[in-house]
């Protein structure tokens, strides 16, 4: 029987080897991971009547995450990606939820996300903006989320564990206080009668480190003096409404950026208010890796952001207004 030499015997162990890690990096795990995505201009992506070319070299950019199903070698060894991180497919699909339902759930987010920064930042510039709330009102519940069967479209939110709720945003403050997983007492009033429920919570899709009952409210209606346009294509989520709100002024005259390469996130609220996103890691390391001058992010996520951060200079905000204001009053990019 003829012996094989080594070099045949290594050459066979290492084809052996690559068919195994190409199998490995094509079959699904059932975890999903989150990667670091490329910041995007705003400027080509926003269109609005008036809007002037922006000509300095600087701009607002909007960051994501690279979200998707996981292979079985990313789940075995997750750090050969910087800021690689693993998710339980049951944080973005809790039991019962439909992944199309979630998913229309973030569409819908963005798209929130872009009339309340639309009417903020055209607020700010003097423009005439009239909003007429509507209260916590349920829009809709989700099919496979806590509140189905709870709660009925109609119904009017009027306290969650004790707490008045008087317009969306209360509801959604006091949320941001608990932890997934926590029950919420809340009083509703119902075709005149007021019954309390107390509903479980799951994580929210669109970050994990925020409560969500799988209800959706009706909106208020918001009057603008002119339309808005956004194309982000399947882009979901709230978090780029401080990025909208600063992209906007700048289109329509107003020097935010001041020839900087300014990236934010941010969830935007009705009165200005900017509140934490999920996925902090993953939107510095690639503000970092696309060398932005600054890099805007809710109070909240500012310290997880520094660590990852390098040479990124990170800053810190809590409202547009004080986003405004620091833009408009720092030098250089250091």
């Amino acid at each position: 029987m003829k012996r094989i030499s080594w070099p045949t015997v290594a050459l066979l162990a290492g084809a052996l080897l690559l068919v195994v890690a190409t199998v490995l990096y094509v079959a699904p795990s059932d975890q999903y991971i989150l990667l670091p995505d490329e910041p995007r201009a705003l400027d080509p992506l926003v269109n609005v009547t008036g809007e002037r070319p922006n000509t300095d070299g600087g701009g607002v950019y909007y960051v994501a995450v690279d979200v998707r199903k996981a292979s079985v070698l990313e789940e075995l060894f997750p750090s050969l990606q910087e800021g690689s991180t693993l998710v339980p497919d049951d944080v973005f699909n809790p039991a019962g939820v439909d992944e199309k339902v979630r998913r229309r759930a973030e569409l819908r987010e963005m798209q929130r996300s872009q009339r309340y920064a639309t009417a903020v930042a055209l607020k700010a510039l003097g423009l005439p903006v009239r909003i007429e709330p509507v209260g916590a009102r349920v829009a809709q519940t989700l099919r496979g989320y806590p509140a189905r069967g709870q709660l009925r479209a109609g119904d009017l939110i009027v306290s969650v564990d004790g707490k008045p709720v008087r317009v969306p945003d209360d509801l959604t403050r006091i949320l941001r206080k608990r932890k997934p997983g926590e029950t919420i007492a809340l009083r509703v009033r119902r075709r005149g009668r007021v019954r309390d429920v107390k509903i479980p919570t799951v994580p929210n899709p669109a970050n994990p480190e925020v409560p969500f009952l799988g209800i959706e409210l009706s909106e208020p209606t918001i009057t603008l003096p002119f339309p808005v346009k956004f194309d982000l294509g399947q882009v979901g989520g709230p978090s780029a409404g401080l990025a909208f709100a600063l992209d906007l002024a700048e289109e329509l005259g107003r020097d935010v950026d001041r020839g900087r390469r300014v990236a934010a996130t941010g969830e935007i609220g009705l009165d200005g208010s900017v509140r934490p996103v999920g996925g902090i890691k993953q939107k510095t390391i690639g503000a970092r890796r696309s060398d932005m001058d600054l890099f805007l992010v809710p109070v909240e996520n500012a310290a997880e952001a520094r660590r990852y951060a390098g040479d990124l200079r990170v800053v810190p905000v809590d409202s547009y207004q004080q986003a405004l204001r620091f833009l408009a009053t720092a030098r250089g990019s250091s």
